[in-house]
């Protein structure tokens, strides 16, 4: 049977194959929460145009704010709404894909998770599918709402050079972004088969790390800018490859070419996050009951 024991040692030559099986167990899993989600669309469409709204006032923040000053932190409305855009779209289909890794905390102590390791199904794929949220596209399409606006203020008023390569670093940043998001998302849920009441961590570094980031780095001290782009690399969703589409200087000495390993990174933290969560699900126990 290839379940948790199949997840926790496998061959090399059957890591492809293990993925494959993730993937179709989580989309298999999610059309289901799709279809109970859909048989009551009206409640669908209120709980997404909510999510849109709620996530929404986030950016009726920064455009209050506006409203007083010219820039922040040197930055336009549009360059800090390009900054927000790219975080928020980054986040929301993150938590579409993962949201749901902040319960296993909830699993491991009521011994649910047992369940899940006898399933022919790797365990992840189950957890990060568990309950898909289909309403979690208001967030995401609010964000790529906000990052429309950004980029008609960016070419009519602030007059960014656009050329090939920074249109298209526009939507890899969001993908790259993404993945460092849901590696985040998989990080945290891994922690908790130690600490077993952890969301509200893993909840600091996923919507509190977009909260950050929405704003320039100038505003932040050096130091907090250090942690979030060699630490944990949560400026290399949007900051980093945004200082070099508005063509403007980080604030820490870095090459210019580090614009461009987003993907690189979104891969590299894929690994650290892997490796964390193979040990996590290595040191489970159950709860005896």
């Amino acid at each position: 049977m290839r379940g948790a024991a199949a997840e926790l040692v496998v061959p090399v030559r059957g890591r492809v194959a293990l993925a494959r099986d993730g993937l179709r167990a989580y989309g298999l899993i999610a059309a289901m929460w799709i279809r109970s989600t859909m048989a009551y669309r009206a409640s669908f469409v209120m709980t997404t145009l909510g999510n849109f709204a709620g996530t929404g006032l986030d950016f009726v923040a920064v455009l209050l704010m506006f409203q007083h000053v010219d820039r922040l932190g040197g930055f336009s409305l549009g360059e800090v709404a390009f900054l927000y855009g790219l975080a928020g779209a980054a986040l929301g289909f993150a938590d579409l894909a993962m949201g749901t890794m902040g319960r296993l905390g909830e699993k491991v102590r009521d011994g649910t998770m047992d369940v899940l390791l006898v399933r022919p199904a790797p365990v992840l794929a189950q957890l990060a599918a568990d309950r898909f949220a289909l309403r979690r596209l208001g967030r995401t399409s609010q964000s790529l709402a906000v990052l429309a606006y950004a980029l008609v203020q960016l070419n009519a008023v602030d007059a960014v050079d656009w050329t090939p390569l920074k249109v298209l670093l526009v939507p890899l940043t969001v993908l790259s972004g993404g993945v460092i998001f849901a590696a985040v998302f998989t990080m945290g849920g891994a922690f908790q088969f130690w600490a077993q009441d952890a969301a509200e961590v893993q909840s600091a570094f996923t919507f509190g790390g977009n909260a950050l980031l929405q704003y320039p780095p100038t505003v932040f001290a050096k130091d907090l800018v250090r942690g979030v782009t060699f630490l944990v690399p949560l400026g290399f969703v949007n900051w980093i490859p945004a200082m070099y589409v508005l063509g403007r200087p980080y604030p820490l000495d870095v090459p210019e070419w580090f614009a461009f390993l987003s993907p690189v990174v979104a891969v590299g933290f894929w690994v650290v996050a892997g490796l964390l969560w193979r040990a996590g699900l290595r040191s489970y126990r159950s709860t005896g009951s």
